[in-house]
This record gives structure tokens, C-alpha cells and sequence, in this order.
């Protein structure tokens, strides 16, 4: 998110002190799916929502979906990277409860970005 300062914003990542980085088994495509994915990669690399990493310590997979209007959302297989992961004892709010607070009021205003959701930066050690 442009104009937000980063320490405000960051996500970071609490992983257990005895986890261990984890690398997914690489899973292959048909050539319909290849395309999708290399279109989706060239899109995110030009909004700058991705960069490439020579030496990753975590991979973790791309998995395609088909919606009903026949398109391939691209998402990130995060399993293994969830369960490393310190529990959170600050979720979100859940949507439904966040909509009724509101209830009454004459607007109500979400955020809405590239494709649907915000690119909130990583912490770059993360």
C-alpha cells in the first residue's frame, strides 16, 4: 500500500523458535494452467506485488482454483508456513459482527485494491 508508513502496516511473521524452514514438493501444470500462472507472475512483477528470491529459505506452491466464470485465481499454498507459525490472540473481527456495528449508519466503506485485496508489505528479514 503506497502512502501508508511501513511500521504502521508491516505483516510480520512469528515462527516458532524450533521450526524449521520448510520447502513444498514443486507440483507441475498442464500447459493451460502454465500460461495462467506465467500471465498472473508478469502482472504481480510489474505492480511490484512480488519479487523474485534466488536463494529462498521457505517455498511454498502456487494452487489454481477454476471459478464458475471459468477464470484461474492464482493463490499461495501457505500450510506449511500457518503451522510453523505462532497462534495470533489478535484476529480480525469477524466480518459479519464488523457490517452489524455498523448498522444504522448511512455509509459503509471497505477497501478494495489490486485484485481484490491489499498487498500489505512483509517485513523484510520475514
Amino acid at each position: 500500500m503506497s502512502g501508508i508508513y511501513p511500521a504502521v502496516t508491516v505483516h510480520r511473521l512469528y515462527v516458532g523458535a524450533t521450526s524449521s524452514s520448510i520447502k513444498q514438493k514443486k507440483r507441475t501444470f498442464n500447459d493451460e494452467n502454465n500460461l495462467v500462472i506465467r500471465e498472473e507472475v508478469k502482472t504481480l512483477l510489474k505492480a511490484n506485488a512480488i519479487q523474485e528470491l534466488k536463494f529462498p529459505n521457505w517455498i511454498a506452491n502456487i494452487v489454481l482454483v477454476k471459478k464458475l466464470n471459468n477464470k484461474w485465481p492464482m493463490c499461495t499454498d501457505f500450510t506449511s508456513l500457518n503451522k510453523a507459525c505462532l497462534e495470533d490472540f489478535y484476529l480480525l473481527q469477524c466480518l459479519g459482527r464488523l457490517v452489524d456495528g455498523n448498522a444504522g449508519h448511512e455509509f459503509f466503506d471497505f477497501m478494495d485494491a489490486f485484485r481484490g485485496y491489499h498487498q500489505i508489505q512483509m517485513l523484510p528479514t520475514d
